[in-house]
């Protein structure tokens, strides 16, 4: 017997507002399990959500432009087996209404039960109701802290608009708004009593033919962060160079090797394989601020993000662990993952938890560049093109390959000399790799 299922926005991690960008199906058709339903796209990655069940559709819940959150319906199944059905969590102002223990349901048929079953409500989890009580921390949603966080607002400030006090994105949004409005400081810590002005407005067609171009989505969006980042992060620089003579030597006398794996050995794994030896000895240069700017957060992981330029826009994978893992294995991820970017298949979990961002222009030149932190990391290092250089050996000159290293870190967290010292062991584990053993 046939039994219609609905299709829910499965967890996102910390994404909200996911747009829906192509719907592969229609009414009345067919599709078999783990069949792609339709494509969603984050701020930095596309994404298609598969079927859950096979079986025949019987309507789509979504337009194309809709804005999507977890659990909002996507379609309606009518599948080929019944299919059990799970407790679903009951709202917060239901809690009141919930059945206790001792209350005894009268007897039902099983057609009843099932549906009984389907309705039954779930109690709130004990961290949601310590949320909820007063003097504790503010109620929201994973997803609204993230956002909270980023912006550096204080949730204890913002006045929830939800049920039971809880705080939205909306509210927050408006918090900011209106402290913007003021003129005074509307993140914790950023140390600006000011409104930035805004940019002028420009006629440019009075000069010549113009045309507008949209921007792109993931542009926009890591626009927004960068310039937030650049503006509350105190940042500092710090340049380099180290003498990889010998590590390309080394790299060069691998690549046979390498290729007969099926793997291209770059210089960028062995370069993320000497940023985590160096992170181990400096651990505040992986950790984070905390939302009000007094604590660190020491991180015992090493994940490290690797930009990679994207048709789309820049987007920032996550490769974790590199501490307890080869390079040939380190190699075979990254290209893996940079695949993924390219193709615009990279999903939400493949973006989250780095501690450390490395971005290398080394591919296309440059002598040096200040990157800008990743926010709410503390420090990023970037990598331009390595040159021979004539290099005073102490009797004479010797051409050496010289490699640029920009190293940008918050200076709230990082002082110059712990910043030197880390470059300083970096450009040695880089000189003579045989120092990643010890």
């Amino acid at each position: 017997m046939a039994t219609t299922q609905e299709v829910l926005l499965p967890d996102m991690g910390d994404f909200t507002d996911v747009e829906i960008i192509e719907i592969l199906v229609s009414p009345g058709e067919r599709v078999e399990a783990e069949q792609s339903l339709n494509t969603l796209e984050s701020d930095k990655a596309t994404m298609e959500i598969p079927s859950p069940s096979a079986g025949e559709v019987t309507s789509v819940a979504v337009k194309i432009g809709n804005k999507l959150n977890e659990g909002d319906l996507i379609l309606t199944l009518s599948t080929d087996a019944p299919r059990a059905a799970a407790p679903t969590e009951m709202p917060a102002e239901d809690v009141a209404s919930a059945p206790t223990a001792t209350d005894k349901p009268e007897p039902t048929t099983p057609l009843q039960g099932e549906a009984e079953y389907r309705r039954a409500p779930v109690l709130p989890r004990p961290e949601d109701m310590t949320a909820i009580a007063k003097g504790r921390k503010p109620h929201a949603s994973p997803a609204v802290r993230r956002f909270a966080r980023e912006l550096g607002v204080d949730l204890s400030l913002v006045e929830g608009s939800g049920s039971k006090g809880r705080v939205l994105k909306d509210d927050v949004q408006s918090y900011v708004k209106q402290t913007l409005a003021e003129g005074t400081a509307a993140t914790a810590g950023s140390g600006l009593p000011f409104q930035l002005p805004p940019a002028p407005e420009v006629d440019y067609s009075k000069f010549g033919q113009v045309e507008l171009v949209e921007l792109p989505r993931i542009k926009k969006i890591s626009g927004r962060r960068l310039q937030q980042s650049w503006i509350g992060v105190p940042h500092v620089t710090q340049f380099d160079e180290a003498d990889i003579t010998e590590l390309e030597a080394f790299r060069q006398s691998q690549r046979n090797q390498a290729q007969g794996a099926g793997i291209k050995l770059t210089l960028l794994p062995i370069l993320m394989k000497a940023v985590a030896k160096a992170l181990d000895h400096f651990p505040n240069l992986k950790a984070s601020l905390t939302a009000d700017g007094e604590r660190l957060v020491l991180k015992r992981f090493t994940h490290l993000g690797a930009a990679v330029d994207t048709p789309r826009g820049l987007v920032v994978p996550v490769i974790r662990d590199v501490d307890k893992k080869g390079l040939y294995e380190l190699a075979r991820e990254l290209s893996e993952v940079s695949a993924k970017a390219r193709e615009g298949k990279l999903l939400p979990g493949d973006m989250q938890g780095a501690c450390f961002t490395i971005s290398s222009l080394g591919g296309i030149g440059g002598t040096a560049f200040t990157p800008i932190v990743n926010a709410p990391q503390v420090a990023i290092l970037g990598v331009s093109r390595a040159q021979m250089k004539p290099v005073w050996t102490g009797s004479d000159f010797a051409p050496r390959l010289m490699l640029p290293l920009s190293l940008s870190y918050d200076h709230r967290v990082v002082d110059g000399v712990e910043g030197v010292r880390f470059t300083l062991l970096l450009r040695e584990l880089l000189e003579d790799i045989r120092r990643l053993l010890l």
